[in-house]
């Protein structure tokens, strides 16, 4: 009988690494000859739904995210949970150790007969699993945040093209179109810190969760804590709820309605709403000293800002290292701040051109299948999905990821000095019409991705002369692309 293995994959954005593993485990399942099911935790939701049929079945589980995919389903089964990144990169390992058996079982207690059982258990890639739990729980706060951030600064930034001041009534420039686009952005960015606050507490303690989740966010905007009251908003009510749902487990099943439409939320509300007003000074003070702190950088050395920014960004592309900078230029939105996230995009779009640039001017030196891959790279750097130059830096990363490192570094430290403002956190070069000085933002990114694609050509010239061959590596394509390969 042939061995059924399910999986589920999903990333803070939703939109490349999710899908990229999706491809990566049904092309090593198919290696293996095992049968696989990938379910896709998209922006647009989710996709190739796994089925209570599909998981009764399944011999192994591979959780593959970044963000909460309600693994709680799983409780029972063999299961491997890793980040995003890793099913990406070793696809044939996770499926290896599912076909080995070797795999502990995940248990997630739900009532009082599973609470006494043994701890869970699951599989990492790497490092701790409670670092991975919160990293997990706060990028599912951020993919869920990212859509009004992006369609709120959007739209703010559409208002400022009728003029600075377009929106205030007593200025010459006022128009009233451009008044309402503002206020329909306004919204859209005010939403942000109870949007993120919610979800991270939803990932945390589920339903209960999220309406605690929210309120403590409104109460982190409302006094002025920012994207740190949210975070720390988030956590504090995703863990109070799992405190309280832990004490009334006792209580008879009976009182089950009591405890989900009244002991829960008042309780819960309670005990959040009262901490989070009693830290919002602290955290106000530090939000405003983290602000000030960043702003000094900008104007005093934006060049050591954006090497920074750019190594950052390119280190590990869309992991967690890339999020961090992500993040927080993405946080910063909110905060009226367009300058921190005009460097992090640029060092974002940056790595993908790079490897375009590189395949279109040194073409023997890369096989038909990484050219491919290359030139499809234009598209996606340009819409600032960073995800197509992980495989080009899998194959050698200690050679290939330093020079991306300097090429994002190039872009983010030009466009601090050019003074570039970039409102909206994604999009790439589609935002540009709301781009201030656009074609000086163009300019710095094409500066450190030509650098980069020089430096990325050269590496490859040097290791086909010292191999002996014109195509290095000819196995890349296979493992990676999924194209042929034919040598020189």
């Amino acid at each position: 009988m042939a061995i059924k293995i399910i999986a589920a994959t999903g990333c803070p954005t939703g939109i490349a690494h999710t899908f990229m593993a999706q491809e990566a485990l049904e092309q090593a399942a198919k290696r293996h000859g095992v049968q696989i099911k990938v379910e896709t935790h998209g922006q647009v939701g989710i996709e190739n739904a796994l089925t209570e049929k599909d998981i009764a079945e399944a011999d192994g589980v591979i959780v593959a995210a970044d963000k909460d995919v309600q693994a709680e389903r799983f409780a029972g089964k063999k299961v491997i949970d890793v980040s995003v990144s890793k099913a990406i990169k070793d696809p044939d390992v996770l499926i290896e150790q599912i076909i080995s058996g070797n795999v502990p079982v995940y248990r997630k207690g739900k009532g009082a007969a599973q609470k006494s059982e043994a701890k869970q258990e699951v599989v990492t890639g790497s490092g701790s699993s409670i670092g991975h739990t919160i990293y997990k729980h706060l990028m599912n706060g951020v993919s869920h945040m990212l859509p009004f951030v992006v369609a709120g600064g959007v739209l703010t930034a559409v208002s400022f093209l009728f003029g600075i001041y377009s929106y205030d009534p007593k200025s010459p420039q006022y128009n009233e179109f451009a008044a309402i686009l503002k206020t329909i952005g306004g919204m859209g960015m005010n939403l942000m810190v109870p949007v993120l606050c919610a979800y991270i507490a939803e990932s945390v303690a589920k339903r209960p969760g999220l309406v605690i989740g929210f309120i403590a966010g409104m109460i982190a905007f409302t006094n002025g804590t920012g994207f740190l009251g949210g975070i720390i908003g988030g956590f504090l009510a995703g863990y109070i709820m799992l405190g309280l749902q832990w004490a009334f487990s006792r209580l008879p099943k009976m009182f089950d309605g009591l405890k989900a439409i009244f002991l829960y939320p008042v309780i819960g509300l309670f005990i959040v709403g009262l901490l989070m007003w009693v830290l919002s000074s602290p955290m106000e003070a530090i939000n405003k000293s983290l602000m000030s702190f960043l702003s000094g950088f900008e104007h005093s050395n934006p060049i050591l800002l954006g090497i920074i920014i750019g190594c950052m960004s390119a280190f590990d592309m869309g992991g967690p290292v890339n999020k961090a900078a992500y993040v927080t230029g993405t946080m910063l939105l909110g905060q009226g701040n367009f300058y921190f996230m005009a460097g992090v995009s640029a060092a974002c779009i940056t790595p993908p051109l790079i490897t375009g640039f590189a395949a279109l001017f040194n073409r023997k030196y890369f096989d038909k299948s990484e050219r491919n891959a290359a030139y499809v790279n234009f598209i996606l750097g340009s819409t600032h999905i960073t995800e197509g130059a992980i495989p080009f830096a899998a194959k050698n990363p200690l050679v290939v990821i330093p020079i991306l490192m300097v090429g994002s570094s190039i872009s983010a430290v030009l466009t601090y000095l050019f003074k570039v403002q970039v409102p909206a956190p994604h999009g790439g070069f589609l935002v540009l019409p709301v781009v201030t000085h656009p074609f000086l933002w163009v300019v710095a990114i094409l500066c450190g991705s030509l650098v980069g694609g020089f430096l990325f050509g050269l590496s490859r010239r040097v290791s086909a002369k010292k191999n002996g061959t014109i195509e290095e590596d000819t196995e890349m394509s296979a493992d990676i692309f999924g194209g042929e390969v034919k040598n020189a």
